[in-house]
């Protein structure tokens, strides 16, 4: 699709902000009162251990830096969790700094939550992973007020949850085999792609499974023509889309392509906020959401409600989590086309219990917030 085209999308697709906001809610409402005590945030530093290297089409570990939130009301917690990839430049230090500035003792109504998370956004540019620990604890402290889980005040049926992806990331043949072996429960696996043995790992995933496949090269493919041959190749091979092929700024390249290719083109690098999903359209067939890109479920709320208005699919992604943030991006997946919410299943030492994979499909858990208790 053409420069013109996509500016007639931008200028001509109008939106409300407020009309994606949920109604606003007061403590007094269910109380009768307000308490006089605020809000209380606490955090703590906790390093995931990976069961295999994590390898992508730029880097790789064996870890990954999480921040673990609470946020505390008349003896109710809330929990809540900042995943800190080094790629995307936040650290437990910048973390700690953020929400060190952070006073929400100052409110005393944790259901007025667009000031409070208003009042996150506003306190500091960027930190989007850190805001969303504060964001993801206090959806998990006012479900729990309410006694309801998120997918039910959000009046999503459970049952609509997709099947997760797993991810199998680079690696040499005999590794990649024995990934896919350990993946045997899931119905979609995720291939990394972006490396120089891209069509191995495709081959080798092949001889051992039939499964439908999705790619993400993670801006891993330097050019549009490589990029179609690639997908022409593997849509032979049974994969189902290609996420983010090329450099985020190749916008025009990536819109070329979108229109050219056998496969949908989702983008996830280029996509982090709200303000990010209007100049999607026309450039990608979709969008990967992820709430430490965006701040939390709040956020992520209003991206899919536009997602759609705009005719983009939608899939929950994640990163390298605990079962907290995973199940707090959970309780959105009921309006997603696609799911890859395996960020917690990589990992050895997750110190929550919440959402379950059952025969590879999202199982919502009727708990209260979003669905977690602590090991």
């Amino acid at each position: 699709m053409g420069t013109g085209r996509r500016n007639f999308i931008k200028n001509t697709t109008l939106y409300t902000i407020g009309s994606l906001m949920l109604p606003r809610l007061t403590y007094s409402n269910m109380k009768g009162t307000l308490p006089k005590q605020g809000l209380k945030l606490t955090f703590e530093p906790y390093d995931l251990q990976l069961k295999h290297v994590f390898t992508l089409a730029n880097s790789s570990r064996t870890t990954t830096p999480v921040m673990l939130t609470r946020i505390e009301f008349n003896n109710i917690i809330g929990y809540g969790e900042a995943s800190m990839p080094p790629y995307l430049g936040e650290s437990q230090k910048t973390a700690a700094r953020f929400l060190q500035t952070l006073n929400l003792n100052q409110f005393t109504d944790p259901f007025r939550m667009d000031e409070i998370l208003e009042y996150v956004e506003e306190a500091a540019p960027g930190n989007t992973a850190a805001k969303a620990a504060v964001d993801i604890a206090l959806h998990d402290l006012t479900g729990k007020i309410m006694q309801q889980p998120w997918y039910k005040i959000w009046g999503f049926s459970p049952e609509n949850t997709p099947h997760t992806s797993f991810t199998i990331g680079i690696d040499q043949p005999d590794v990649v085999r024995q990934k896919v072996d350990e993946a045997a429960p899931y119905k979609i696996l995720k291939v990394k792609l972006g490396g120089p043995n891209d069509r191995e790992m495709i081959e080798t995933i092949r001889s051992v499974t039939d499964k439908p496949l999705c790619v993400d090269v993670n801006q891993g493919w330097k050019n549009k023509e490589e990029a179609l041959e690639m997908a022409h190749w593997l849509i032979e091979k049974g994969v189902e889309f290609v996420e983010q092929p090329m450099p985020k700024g190749n916008i025009d390249d990536h819109a070329w392509l979108s229109e050219h290719s056998p496969l949908p083109i989702i983008g996830d690098e280029a996509i982090q906020r709200l303000t990010d999903v209007q100049e999607a359209a026309g450039v990608y067939s979709g969008i990967n959401i992820k709430l430490m890109k965006c701040t939390g479920m709040r956020e992520a709320h209003k991206m899919i409600t536009l997602a759609h208005a705009l005719g983009l699919k939608v899939m929950i992604g994640c990163m390298t989590e605990t079962s907290c943030a995973i199940s707090a991006a959970a309780q959105l997946s009921p309006k997603a086309e696609w799911a890859d919410l395996d960020g917690n299943l990589l990992i050895s030492n997750d110190p929550y219990k919440g959402v379950t994979v059952e025969d590879g499909k999202i199982t919502l858990i009727d708990k209260p917030g979003i669905g977690i208790s602590k090991i």
